[in-house]
């Protein structure tokens, strides 16, 4: 059982599934393998700047980061940030080889638990042509939100 920044009380034990899958909290020496599966799903790149040091900032502040593993090999990830108003959902992916199975489905079923715990709100981004996610997304009764624009800006140096 752990506590967060925000006084949750987690009674999280890793979740151990059949055939060697199981899902676990992110450690620091994950982030290697865990930035090659970033890129084999395009959940990465150096204009995001999502690095370990970010990684382990958003979980000192009660983030949360969540590991999918088969046999020691890390094959999803789920990272979960708040604003104390809001949790926001990134990076979730599946590692291409074992998309299909319905370990998605496992990985945010898993999500979803912690993000009751947590309390907020969620909110994600999902790209208008993965359409995969974003069935998956609508299973778990998110909606679209269609009368507002996404914008983001990545020049901070303005």
């Amino acid at each position: 059982m752990a506590v967060c920044k925000l006084g949750h009380i987690y009674n999280y034990e890793l979740s151990k599934m059949k055939s060697g899958i199981k899902i676990r909290d992110y450690k620091p020496n994950d982030f290697d393998e865990i930035q090659n599966l970033w890129n084999l799903t395009g959940l990465g790149g150096k204009e995001r700047k999502d690095d370990d040091e970010v990684i382990s900032r958003s979980l000192s502040g009660g983030g949360r980061f969540l590991v999918m593993e088969k046999n020691s090999k890390i094959i999803g990830t789920v990272w979960l940030t708040h604003d104390f108003r809001r949790t926001y959902l990134h990076h979730f992916g599946i590692h291409p080889d074992f998309q299909g199975l319905g370990l998605a489905n496992k990985l945010m079923d898993e999500t979803m638990k912690l993000i009751k715990e947590i309390g907020f709100q969620v909110k994600l981004e999902v790209h208008k042509e993965n359409s995969k996610a974003a069935n998956l997304y609508r299973k778990y009764a998110f909606e679209d939100f269609s009368d507002y624009e996404l914008m983001i800006s990545r020049k901070i140096n303005i």
